[in-house]
């Protein structure tokens, strides 16, 4: 149990498949884990009130923001940006982080909506062109960051050496790393392979070591559960395939285990025996466990729920939010670029000045 005194939460209460319901569950389950934190909810009265009053804890450490207007999962961006701007209770929760109302926003809603009024709102940073979304990715050696899995599609070279930037500085928030090691996701690890921006990408990489990343070239999708870095950067296409197919397998490993271990009587009476070691296993590739994206590159800290979780993955989501607002990552990610920026223009000036004596 930790305390969070001081720290804000803007709340969708209205975001994912199932409503209030899972997410005031799972707040509730966050506030008993780190008493002291304040949630700010933001969602259509009738549905959120009879529910908010079965956690009475919740309700008390809360205040909420009746909004008209809730965006559906099934909305295009520009659709809901067009009609949830400023209203709905997707933009509220945002709009939370920019006046400084919370200290980082979570919802569980649509992504693409999420994505672009957290863009319309919040703007990107000085120098950033694309925000990316990054996720905790569970390996043999603990957890990885993986980015992006799925704010935009394609990435050129300077894009993803600004991934590499966000995402080192999310895994030395979270994962307290003093220099974290960062790949590319490539078809092969040989530097002659993959398209023109990943090569370039890590060229760049190469000849200009980043402030605090220690950058480790090619690596390919069997280094994600690996472990072998501990930030995997890849463009939004990529990686969002790269994290439905690992939640499937996921999944489909635990149905071939519980088959298994019904199918006889024996095969019962060994799962019995060994049961703590099978429920650590179901607990390490629990996807509820590491639930929540965080939207790197903008002014303000979102996190994005699946929104299909249960009430122990909205607390998850909740609980990345806790940490990142804990460790200040978006003052991470701004003293990074700007290190490497001020670093570009005196190596161009140097250039400069060479070429003119």
């Amino acid at each position: 149990m930790t305390s969070t005194a001081g720290i804000s939460i803007s709340l969708d209460a209205m975001g994912g498949d199932h409503g209030p319901e899972v997410v005031l569950a799972g707040a509730a389950v966050a506030l008993e884990r780190r008493p002291g934190t304040r949630f700010i909810l933001f969602g259509e009265e009738a549905a959120v009130r009879p529910v908010l009053a079965k956690h009475p804890a919740l309700e008390a450490a809360s205040t909420f923001h009746h909004c008209e207007i809730s965006v559906r999962m099934d909305d295009k961006p520009s659709q809901a940006l067009r009609q949830g701007r400023y209203k709905s209770s997707m933009w509220r929760t945002i709009d939370a982080v920019k006046t400084g109302e919370a200290d980082v926003a979570v919802s569980a809603g649509n992504t693409g909506a999420l994505m672009a009024m957290a863009k319309f709102c919040l703007r990107t940073m000085a120098n950033i062109e694309r925000p990316a979304i990054a996720a905790i990715w569970p390996t043999l050696r603990g957890e990885s960051i993986v980015l992006d899995v799925g704010a935009t599609i394609g990435a050129d070279a300077q894009q993803l050496i600004d991934f590499s930037m966000m995402g080192g500085a999310m895994a030395r928030a979270l994962l307290g790393l003093e220099r974290p090691t960062v790949g590319l996701l490539n078809i092969g690890v040989e530097e002659v392979k993959g398209q023109d921006d990943i090569r370039e990408a890590g060229r760049l990489l190469k000849e200009t070591p980043l402030p605090g990343i220690d950058y480790r070239g090619f690596v390919e999708g069997n280094d994600l559960g690996q472990g072998t870095v501990d930030v995997v950067v890849t463009e939004g296409f990529t990686g969002n395939i790269a994290l439905k197919t690992a939640e499937g397998t996921a999944r489909q490993i635990a149905s071939y285990l519980r088959a298994a271990m019904t199918r006889t009587w024996l095969a019962r009476a060994g799962y019995l025996l060994a049961k703590s070691a099978f429920d650590r296993l179901r607990d390490k590739m629990d996807p509820r466990k590491v639930n929540g994206g965080v939207f790197l590159g903008l002014n303000g800290i979102v996190i994005k729920s699946h929104g299909g979780t249960d009430a122990e993955g909205i607390a998850a989501a909740i609980d990345l939010a806790h940490a990142m607002a804990r460790a200040g990552l978006r003052e991470k990610i701004e003293a990074d670029l700007a290190s490497y920026h001020r670093r570009i223009s005196e190596e161009a000036a140097s250039i400069s000045e060479s070429g003119n004596s």
